[in-house]
């Protein structure tokens, strides 16, 4: 540091401790792609990690992260020089990072040598122990310890403030990791723990853990870093260049240039496009897709409705409810509206039965939106909340719908629960009437779940449940509250003038 006034030096002492992005560019050095020493300039990515991980430290007085990203984004190098920052500016800080091979946990540890060489002299603590797993700071009495997810017992011996779990998704023996380094760290204020990782496929504990943050099950909040933040994925466009119908609303649905279709395009030429959304996804659903799963709705269909403006909605206003099996503790009670082209107001809960009533009740009695049909799925103790309904003068406008009943064509469907998914497929597709729905993760999630088959008739057969958590998945509980809204059509009776009209919410939606 130059010289300067003892007042301007504590502020800006003051600053360095307090501003991470500020310190990050003055202070760490970070060997860029190119191989040059550069300084560590948060790029979109980093910006935004960094907002949601204070905004939840500010909030709960700790951090629980588990950070879904693409390769090579700067998450790693991020939580590294985070770590660095809280290690070397405070007392007692034991830090501890894991990673699923030893040229990972190579590489993470001489980024933070690097750091520490290249830091200002000023900032730099002494240092009392160094080596190729230990890099301790003898005068805070904090430091590093680094290790590799193959022994099943790394990281069980010593309490931790900060965890880095980097390249979980690849982690193996990760249940037994996860049991053993978390049961290190203290439920304390300051404490940190951070687990990132590109996608692996379904069902690992990486993908598990990732569903319960998105659902919001646990502590830990569930980040997702799209690929296109990116400002180096983007590439030369030639004269000739054009975009086919499928790249054209890619670039529309996410707002890209065509630099970035034009690379899109060569890593989807180099990967195949399978691996490309796992290895650069633009939403966690496409991350998570494994290869031999045929999604009953595509994905590219739920993209869009995510992405459609909604526009004022006509005709009868529609509710679903899908109730939570009492035995399955993964299960969630789930709400939602629909009114013609707009689904809305979707709502996940975890109640017993007499809250289950009280809130559906509340539900039928609010003026707005009025509820003209609300169908209950017939499991979960749906059938009783009917009933229940029906004796509070709610009759006329309470539906159960049993999903393994018969289809109303039972020569084209399996049962109901196949039929209904197939009205809402249909509606999804619509290209003269686009759908509008949340723009929701955990939505996408639940309505690409379940695959399909056809039976010995040629009938339609969906997925069951059972199968689709056998795969790792979660229950779609949302995707079935939004199928319960197409059981079947609804009118809304209402007087203009003298005249008695019906406007009709239909599977088409008016």
């Amino acid at each position: 540091m130059q010289a300067m006034s003892a007042d301007t030096e504590r502020a800006l002492r003051l600053r360095l401790m307090r501003d991470f992005p500020y310190y990050a560019q003055a202070a760490l050095r970070i060997r860029s792609k190119s191989g040059a020493i550069v300084p560590l300039v948060l790029n979109a990515a980093q910006r935004y990690l960094h907002g949601r991980l204070e905004a939840q430290k500010t909030q709960t007085g700790m951090v629980r992260a588990l950070i879904l990203k693409g390769r090579q984004q700067g998450c790693s190098t991020y939580v590294g020089g985070r770590f660095y920052h809280r290690t070397t500016h405070g007392r007692g800080i034991r830090t501890f990072i894991l990673t699923h091979g030893n040229d990972a946990t190579q590489n993470l540890f001489e980024m933070v040598q690097r750091f520490h060489e290249h830091n200002l002299p000023e900032l730099k603590p002494s240092v009392g122990t160094s080596n190729r797993k230990e890099l301790i700071f003898s005068a805070l009495d904090s430091g590093y310890r680094v290790g590799t997810a193959g022994s099943q017992d790394v990281g069980r011996s010593s309490t931790v403030q900060l965890f880095h779990g980097s390249e979980v998704a690849f982690w193996p023996n990760a249940e037994k990791h996860a049991a053993g380094v978390m049961q290190a760290i203290p439920s304390e204020p300051g404490t940190e723990i951070i687990l990132e990782s590109t996608a692996n496929g379904m069902g690992n504990f990486y993908h598990r853990k990732w569903q319960q943050a998105e659902r919001g099950e646990d502590a830990f909040q569930a980040i997702f870093v799209p690929w296109y933040w990116q400002d180096e994925y983007a590439a030369p466009v030639r004269e000739d260049f054009s975009l086919s119908e499928e790249e054209a609303e890619y670039q529309a649905a996410y707002g890209l240039t065509l630099e970035q279709m034009a690379w899109r395009r060569e890593k989807v030429r180099e990967l195949g496009d399978l691996l490309f959304k796992q290895e650069y996804p633009a939403n966690p659903a496409e991350a998570f897709q494994v290869t031999g799963t045929n999604s009953f709705i595509k994905p590219e269909l739920v993209l869009r409705a995510r992405k459609t403006t909604p526009g004022r909605s006509y005709g009868a206003v529609v509710a679903g409810f899908d109730p939570a099996q009492i035995e399955d503790a993964g299960d969630r009670d789930a709400f939602v509206f629909r009114q013609g082209l707009t689904l809305f107001g979707l709502e996940y809960h975890r109640m017993g039965f007499a809250e289950k009533l009280g809130f559906l009740t509340r539900k039928l009695e609010a003026g707005v939106p009025r509820i003209d049909m609300l169908f209950i799925d017939f499991g979960g103790g749906g059938h009783e909340l009917a009933s229940m309904l029906i004796e509070r003068g709610f009759g006329g406008r309470v539906r159960v719908v049993n999903f393994g009943a018969a289809a109303s064509e039972p020569q084209k469907y399996a049962n109901r629960r196949a039929e209904m998914w197939d009205r809402c497929r249909a509606w999804l597709a619509d290209d003269d009437a686009p759908a509008c729905i949340p723009d929701d993760d955990a939505l996408h999630a639940d309505l690409v779940a379940p695959g399909f088959k056809y039976d010995s008739r040629t009938r339609l057969q969906l997925e069951s449940k059972d199968d689709i958590r056998a795969r790792g998945l979660a229950s779609p509980d949302g995707g079935d509250a939004m199928v319960l809204t197409f059981a079947e059509p609804v009118y809304r009776e209402h007087v203009v003038g003298s005249a008695r009209n019906r406007a009709k919410t239909d599977y088409k939606v008016l």
